[in-house]
């Protein structure tokens, strides 16, 4: 029967992993995620799970491994972070590409250099174009449930796309909350037994990893792009599955309003910091201050429409980028001022908690009274 127990957000990811019955999982441990593999690992080891484990020698082999597992038919999983996903962007887009339905849990560190351990999402956003849906956690609940929703999302016959399930670095990997752990027959009726469309079969005979000429290569990428327009529906879907089946939801799986009802100015976030937001919005709203918030989960596809029908009230979006597209200000930020370019919404970014520095209720206050004001946005230290 399901339980509650307080554990660290990599052990939930790893436990999530588990009740998802993956079949291979090619690992190489990067602080922070490594508490991720050495879970499983012990989970192997003590038959909680009928898996091969492969230590593998590098991220690049790990993915390349996972590109492996996935095209003999079976379902696998990895986690990495920083340099470690960086190491893995020459395979990245050949995952996707091949329409695999893999799942990788990035625990968001900064890219060095210089070398830096702690968390911001440089390495995850530095890969939101090479056709891996993103969903962002808040919490490790959240996390935890990410897991097993992502494998039902990757394998929707209409998506077939790979997943990043990312989560903040220390802030939610290493910190202990109470993670409601859900029962195995539960899951198996969430979430059922894999179904390869293709893979390599003695009996019937196939290569993948064709060469494009000129006039195939553009056909490929855009069904791809067709797949992840179809995620967007997918999402929601398993959402709405996933809280019929055990009674949690998150937004509409794409996003999330707060307190948006009778605002004119808002704050968008992805990941752990959404909670910061949220207990600093309750705060204004004693002192009769209405600003709202928009938890963007999904990254990848972004959610355009949804997010204008949330933005159409707001005079002032400020956005909370904890990535420095360097050059351009705030890549979210970038995306989102896209987004929105038809409406009358001003967008503002925010590039905060590089490197792991620390975003707290001060901060977030410091950025309302500057989207109250309707001033620039700027490197919020």
């Amino acid at each position: 029967m399901s339980e509650k127990k307080v554990i660290s957000g990599a052990e939930g990811v790893a436990i999530a992993v588990k009740l998802c019955k993956p079949k291979v999982l090619p690992m190489y441990p990067i602080t922070p995620s490594t508490l991720v593999p050495e879970k499983l690992s012990e989970f192997v080891f003590n038959g909680e799970i009928d898996a091969q484990m492969i230590h593998v020698e590098s991220e690049h082999s790990a993915i390349s491994a996972l590109y492996g597992a996935y095209a003999t038919g079976v379902r696998a999983f990895t986690a990495t972070a920083s340099q470690g996903l960086a190491l893995m962007h020459e395979i990245i887009p050949i995952v996707s590409g091949a329409r695999f339905p893999a799942v990788m849990f990035v625990a968001n560190r900064a890219l060095s250099g210089p070398l830096n351990i702690w968390n911001d999402h440089s390495d995850s956003m530095s890969e939101r174009d090479q056709g891996w849906i993103q969903l962002y956690c808040e919490s490790n609940q959240e996390a935890f449930d990410t897991i097993i929703m992502a494998y039902k999302i990757a394998e929707s016959k209409k998506v077939l796309l790979p997943v990043m399930v990312c989560a903040d670095g220390f802030y939610l990997t290493h910190a202990y909350e109470p993670i409601q752990i859900e029962e195995q027959k539960k899951v198996d009726k969430f979430l059922p037994k894999y179904e390869p469309v293709d893979y390599l079969d003695t009996n019937n005979p196939k290569s993948f990893g064709a060469f494009a000429q000129p006039n195939t290569y553009m056909e490929f990428k855009e069904e791809e792009e067709k797949a992840m327009r179809e995620a967007l529906k997918e999402i929601i879907k398993v959402n709405k599955d996933f809280e019929k089946t055990f009674g949690r939801k998150y937004g509409n799986g794409l996003i999330e309003g707060i307190n948006l009802s009778g605002a004119e100015h808002a704050i968008l976030c992805v990941g752990s910091v959404c909670g910061t937001v949220r207990e600093v919005i309750k705060e204004l709203k004693k002192e009769g201050k209405k600003v709202g918030l928009i938890k963007l989960k999904s990254v990848r596809p972004l959610p355009v429409e949804d997010l204008k029908m949330l933005c159409k009230d707001l005079k002032v979006l400020g956005v909370i980028d904890r990535h420095a597209s360097i050059g351009f200000g705030g890549a979210l930020t970038n995306d989102i001022r896209s987004a929105l370019m038809d409406e009358e919404v001003r967008v503002e970014g925010f590039i905060a908690g590089l490197g792991g520095r620390d975003i707290n209720k001060e901060k977030i206050r410091e950025l309302v009274e500057t989207i109250l004001k309707e001033k620039e946005g700027y490197w919020l230290k």
